[in-house]
Order: structure tokens, then sequence, then C-alpha cells
């Protein structure tokens, strides 16, 4: 039975409408914390009731002189504001938002350095209150606040989004924060866009919110008709059919404008379904041309503005080779029904597939693991060669070569050359979000793609921690991964923490390579002198020649 007819066959379009947290365990004690992440699907609906509060908000700041929104957060917190500024853009008279999901003490300082305390505004963003990276980056913050504004002018400054009764509503109390944005409890992080996590960004820089939720609703109301009908079943039965024909690698190819929202698809998807050692793995194309690489083991789904003649014709061309499922947009305004179609179609598919969509068991383990790096209790996996100050270890289902590569080059070969059918290659950097330092690795991923025919990702670290860092470690063992850390001398101190930044940003990508080899995951870390771009480029360059 195809997967329409079993979506049909089980009533599960009625049923998530009515929040049946029986369509994915038979577990009465499994089935709470199920019930407690179902009350995503009615968002747009219910949005319109917060329109006159964040209007009213974002009136005051702008009275106020406010000029920059920061906004610390990361994952379900952080990845619907980031698509929504990017693709809408900035909104004249109003705040630029500037997403810090980074614990890269370069990235913080460079931001830092263009900021004025005055007309800045900060938005600390977390569902638990309790996430390291915001809050270490508030405590930052709240200090550079308070070196030029009176400690309550800085209170006045800083927002929370948060659930009711977390830590970091508590600690709005405590340092005499403006405000706390409710978020319903009841709704997990990344299905969480079209809550106050995305709301408020969005309203607080002058996105208009009656346009960006109007589609969304829409597609609300689209997504409780029959099967059939449903957009997001639609989509749901075409994944996993696909998915069932060996075509698990969900490759996202968007109009220019539309790009960003990669990024929200790929941890949907990946930490909704990437568990129990099975999962679809999303792809972000971010370069696309004719194909004349791809396996056999590509399905693409097109997300095209409706005057993208050229993407058009890239998809009839994709079509002859890969499963395609084409969707359109009228303007960026859209994205917010794709949020709500693709909520729905990974909600079905989690059904269709038999996996909990709502939980991230793996998740932790990372967490953890940098806690105890932290603290002293964890080692590391030391480096074995040096070329040049760049330092290589081998980890997990990657032992080291009998014979010492002579290169590095050589190294990136025999890693590379691991990746045989079936399997992906993901870049894992811990570097800026600068496009002059991931632009040349997203070029040399996309040589290797071409070159093998395999699925290359870059992820920017720790921001896929929290993404498909679920699917890394909880899905198949089909990965193989390079870790790319750097040795930046750069600095900042986090108030009431022993450690800084740096030994932060540090400790998360040394805690994930713990955790990928303690998974048995193929994982070779690359740790260069420095993020600089000639550094970045260089190794970029090395990639691309390990397959040619």
């Amino acid at each position: 039975m195809d997967a329409l007819n079993r979506l049909v066959e089980a009533d599960v379009v009625n049923r998530l409408a009515d929040r049946d947290s029986s369509l994915y365990t038979d577990s009465i004690d499994g089935r709470i914390p199920i019930m407690q992440r179902l009350g995503w699907n009615d968002l747009a609906q219910k949005a319109p009731g917060r329109f006159v509060l964040l209007a009213n908000l974002a009136h005051a700041i702008v009275e106020e002189g406010a000029t920059d929104l920061v906004l610390l957060g990361m994952g379900g917190s952080s990845l619907a504001p980031l698509v929504l500024s990017r693709a809408i853009g900035p909104v004249e008279g109003m705040p630029r938002l500037h997403v810090l999901d980074t614990t890269s003490p370069v990235a913080v300082s460079r931001l830092l350095a263009k900021l004025d305390p005055a007309g800045t505004f900060v938005l600390v963003s977390s569902k638990s209150g309790t996430t390291i990276e915001p809050m270490s980056l508030y405590a930052i913050f709240r200090v550079w606040l308070e070196e030029t504004l009176p400690r309550p002018v800085a209170g006045r400054h800083c927002f929370v989004i948060t659930d009711p009764g977390t830590p970091l509503e508590k600690l709005r109390q405590r340092d005499l924060m403006r405000v706390t944005l409710s978020a319903p409890p009841t709704v997990g992080g990344r299905f969480s866009a079209l809550s106050m996590f995305g709301l408020a960004p969005a309203a607080l820089t002058g996105i208009d919110l009656e346009t960006l939720i109007a589609p969304a609703a829409a597609m609300e109301t689209a997504c409780r008709q029959p099967a059939a009908e449903n957009p997001g079943a639609l989509l749901a039965a075409w994944m996993t059919d696909a998915y069932d024909a060996g075509h698990d690698k969900l490759t996202i190819v968007t109009s220019a404008q539309l790009a960003p929202f990669g990024l929200w698809v790929e941890q949907l998807v990946a930490e909704s379904l990437g568990k129990e050692g099975r999962g679809i793995v999303p792809v972000i194309e971010y370069d696309p041309t004719i194909p004349s690489g791809y396996s056999d083991d590509r399905a693409v789904v097109v997300l095209r503005l409706a005057h993208d003649e050229a993407l058009a014709a890239w998809s009839r061309d994709v079509a002859a080779t890969s499963p395609v499922f084409e969707l359109t947009a009228r303007d960026a305004y859209d994205l917010s029904a794709e949020f709500v179609r693709w909520e729905h179609a990974v909600a079905f598919t989690g059904f269709l597939q038999g996996v909990n969509p709502f939980n991230e068991p793996n998740v932790a383990e990372a967490k953890n693991a940098t806690n105890e790096i932290l603290s002293g209790t964890t080692t590391v996996p030391p480096a074995t060669q040096d070329f040049d100050g760049t330092w290589i270890t081998y980890a997990g289902g990657l032992g080291a070569p009998a014979t010492a590569p002579s290169s590095r080059v050589n190294a990136l070969r025999g890693l590379l050359g691991t990746a045989g059918p079936g399997d992906y290659v993901t870049v894992l950097a811990y570097l800026p979000d600068d496009e002059s330092v991931l632009g040349p690795l997203h070029r040399a991923a996309k040589t290797v793609s071409d070159e093998t025919g395999r699925a290359v990702c870059v992820e920017l670290g720790p921001r896929y921690l929290h993404s498909t860092g679920q699917l890394h470690k909880g899905g198949p063992n089909t990965g193989v991964f390079l870790l790319v850390t750097a040795r930046d001398r750069v600095d900042i101190e986090i108030p009431g923490e022993k450690f800084g930044l740096a030994a932060l940003h540090r400790a998360q990508a040394e805690g994930d390579l713990v955790t990928l080899a303690a998974h048995g995951r193929r994982v070779m870390r690359v740790d260069l002198p420095s993020s600089e771009h000639g550094s970045v480029s260089a190794l970029a360059e090395d990639i691309a020649a390990a397959v040619r």
C-alpha cells in the first residue's frame, strides 16, 4: 500500500488535528510527552491575538532609538527569525536583526564592534530557559550594555522569549529585563516558527504580521482537508514513497530569495525523523546546475518563486533522473505557509515511518560531552599528524591508516574515499558565519558532490547540534564527517563562568567529536591554525583536490 493510502486508512489527518498522541506510540506513558508537543497545528489561527502587543512593543523601541535587535538563540528559537529576516529583508526605519546562534568568539567580537549600546536591543530566546549558548551570550551582552548604560536602562534593552516558569523567566525578573513574551509550552522548538519565537523578532524588525500570517492560516485550513487534497499529506506521502524506494537524500533547491528556508527545513526534517537508526537526510543545494552527478539516492524538492523560469526548467531536467516535488511561492511572505506545510508533512511522515517526530533522543549526548570536556572529566581523541600547523585526528569508525598520509590532501582523500554508495559527506565547521569563510567550503562541497555523486552537506557549529546533529548520531550510519575547528586567539570572558567563549566553542566541537566516535561514525577532525579566510580557503582547495 502506498503512503497516501496508509494515511487515509489510518485517518491520520483527523487524528493529528485532534492531537491524538497514539499516532506515534502504543505506550500510555509514552503518549504523555507527545501530547505536550502537539500544540503547533493552529498557531497561525491564534497569532492575531498577539499582533497588538507586538506592534506596541515595536513602536516603543523605535521611539527609544532602536537601530539593532540582537537575537540570542539556537535551533528552533533562532532559525525561523533568521529565515524571515534574510528572505524578506530589512524594513526601512526599523531595527536590523542580527541572529547570533553561535559561540564563536570571532563572530561575537565582530558583532559587538559594530553595535552601539544605545541603539541595541537584545532578545534572549530559549524554550527551556537553560540553553547554554543564549544564556552565555546574554551574560556577555548584559555586561557590554552596562558598560555604557545605567543598569535599569540596560534591563529595558533586554527581552525574553521562553516557556512560562523557566529559569530564564526568573532571571528576567532578577535582572530587571523589560518583558517576557511567553511561548506556548505545548509547542516544541522546531515547530515554533509561528509562535512568539518567530513572530516577535519579525514584528520588532518591521515585518508586517498580517501579511505574513494570512498564507499560513490558509495553509492550516488546507492541511485539515482529506489526505488526497492535503498539501502536507501529499508532501509526506511523496517523501515516504521516495524514501522507501531508496531515495533518502532529500535535496532542497530554492529560488535565490528563498534560499534561507533550507536551514529551517533541514532542522525540521533531520531532528524530527533522524533517529532509531533511520532517517531522511536533508541536503541543501546552494548552487543548482544541471546535475550530472546525482546518485539514485536523491529525491529533490524545488521551492521556487512563480516567476523563476530558470529553476522551473532545472526542475524539469532533474525529473528525468530523480523524483521531484515542486512547490511555488508568490513572494517571501509565502514562507509562512511553507512552515505550516512542512510541519504537517513531517508529522505525517513520522507516523508513516514509525518514529516519534517530537523528541530528540541523541541531542543531549553532545551537550553532556561538552560539559564533561569543560569540567575535565572526558578526554578528547588526540591529533596524530601535523601538516604545517593543521592537526589531524581520526576517530570513531575511521581508524588511522596503517601508512601515514604524506599530505593533507591525501589525508582528506582517505576520509572521502570511505564514502560508498548510499553514504553522505558532511563538513562540520566550527567557524564564523561569514560568507568569505564558508563560501569556499560550499564550493568545495559542490566539487565533491559532482565528482563522486555523493550528497555533501556543510553544517555550521554549534548551530547544527540543535538541528542535524540528531540525525548524525541517531540516524543511519551512512555519514562521513569532516570536523573543522580553528585555534583562534580571540576570546571573550563569560561572566559567572570559569571558562571563556573560546573554550566553550571548542568544547562543543570536541563534545560532538567524542559523541560521533562513540556511535562508530567515520569522523576526521582538521584543526586549523585560525579561521581566517586564507586558512579555510586553502583547506577547501585541498578538499576539492582530494576527489579530483
